[in-house]
């Protein structure tokens, strides 16, 4: 290992966590996502599907605000099956996509169970090739490479693989732990043979089946250091995922500056910002409308409080004795106002007066009525495109950058 490797995050919620059964997230609130994410320091957000159609507005808005320096220095990145039309589509869709991960199934469980005899495993590598030249022709940058079910592959099946990817020009190797298969021991000793093998970047993209999500990206980044390669882990705000979840944000954070030996190496990219995680954790649980568990990890209601005499008592005298690290990191100790009285809000069947209220409160002020009533139907329809009352950081954008929300929020059925 060398000193300047280290772990960097890549959050997958617009991509994986949206695929969340019975649940999903507006453009908007995905866009505020990925906003409250380049605050936080996060390495890269892969933003959506290019090749989905009904991306299309959404996912070309949100690398103009990245011309526009709000979503800079995040990375942007595309998903895309190694299809070659949809590789084509993808970037016929979104012409200044630069970034883009391409993935296929690996193991022999997922070839024979979902190609059905139809392709073997020479054929698998064959399209990833095949893929990954077509994402450079279509004029990429940079080009990630995933091997889903990594975990239940074999390994010398695994190596050649991502062997072959390196040779095509992939950037890194995503481990897909698809089932939350790996245990932290397994992780670790086959995430670092594939990091000595290939030399190539790995990123761990694990789900929580068995409830070690966070345990096991932590333990495979590990083992990709100690292999001699830059390790990134893949994670969605909260938590949020297919099936039990994926590895959550805030956890994973955590676990990389204190966890017992882990945090000692100093190993989390620098320039993550934890004072972020309450926000980016509130806004998730309102945008999804699925509620921070009680116990969850940093940001949980009661992840900090203490009602046993032994605990109370302890906690009162030296907070380190019950608590590992301290609530104000996470941006949390200020109170929060809840308005108990009049309440103005603004949404779709809003008039003038109460917007300018709402906006007033906000410190948003326009340079006339024809300005006010211009984003005023703008905050209209961004009600009706998120069907929920809309939250500061969403009124802010639609005011700051009008044009933007407007094609973020443009839906056209072919």
């Amino acid at each position: 290992m060398t000193q300047e490797h280290c772990i960097r995050l890549v959050d997958v919620t617009n991509r994986d966590g949206v695929q969340t059964a019975r649940l999903g997230l507006a453009k908007l609130e995905k866009t505020i996502i990925n906003i409250l994410l380049n605050d936080m320091g996060v390495f890269r957000s892969e933003f959506g599907f290019p090749f989905t159609l009904h991306e299309k507005y959404y996912l070309n808005a949100n690398l103009r605000l990245q011309e526009k320096k709000l979503l800079t220095p995040i990375m942007l990145s595309g998903w895309c099956t190694a299809r070659p039309q949809d590789v084509e589509r993808s970037f016929k869709t979104v012409p200044k996509l630069k970034h883009i991960c391409i993935s296929i199934s690996t193991s022999k469980q997922m070839i024979d169970g979902k190609f059905e005899g139809k392709k073997g495993r020479a054929d698998i590598i064959k399209m990833m090739e095949e893929a990954v030249a077509a994402c450079y022709k279509g004029g990429a940058e940079w080009v990630g490479v995933n091997a889903e079910d990594a975990s239940r592959t074999d390994m010398d099946d695994l190596i050649a693989y991502a062997s072959a990817a390196k040779t095509a020009g992939a950037k890194t190797l995503r481990y897909c732990d698809t089932l939350g298969y790996d245990d932290t021991f397994s992780a670790y000793e086959r995430v670092r043979k594939l990091a000595e093998a290939t030399g190539l970047p790995i990123e761990m993209h694990c789900h929580n089946d068995l409830g070690m999500a966070v345990a096991v990206s932590v333990a495979g980044a590990v083992g990709a250091i100690d292999g001699g390669v830059d390790a990134y882990i893949n994670t969605t705000v909260n938590g949020m995922g297919e099936r039990a979840g994926n590895a959550d944000l805030v956890s994973v954070i955590l676990a990389l500056k204190y966890a017992s030996s882990v945090g000692k190496r100093n190993l989390l990219d620098p320039k993550v910002n934890l004072s972020k995680a309450w926000a980016i954790a509130k806004y998730g649980a309102y945008a999804f409308g699925v509620p921070i568990p009680i116990n969850q990890p940093g940001v949980g209601a009661n992840a900090f409080a203490h009602e046993s005499g032994i605990h109370a008592d302890g906690a009162l005298k030296q907070r380190r004795n019950y608590e590992l690290y301290d609530y104000e990191e996470l941006g949390r100790g200020e109170p929060e106002i809840v308005e108990t009285g009049r309440l103005i809000t603004v949404g779709e069947y809003s008039g003038i007066k109460g917007f300018r209220n709402v906006y007033g409160r906000l410190k948003i002020e326009f340079k006339d009525d024809e300005e006010a009533t211009r984003v005023l139907e703008l905050v209209r329809y961004a009600n009706v495109h998120t069907q929920k009352p809309l939250t500061h950081q969403e009124l802010l954008f639609v005011a700051n950058y009008p044009d933007e929300a407007r094609e973020i929020m443009t839906v056209t059925p072919p």
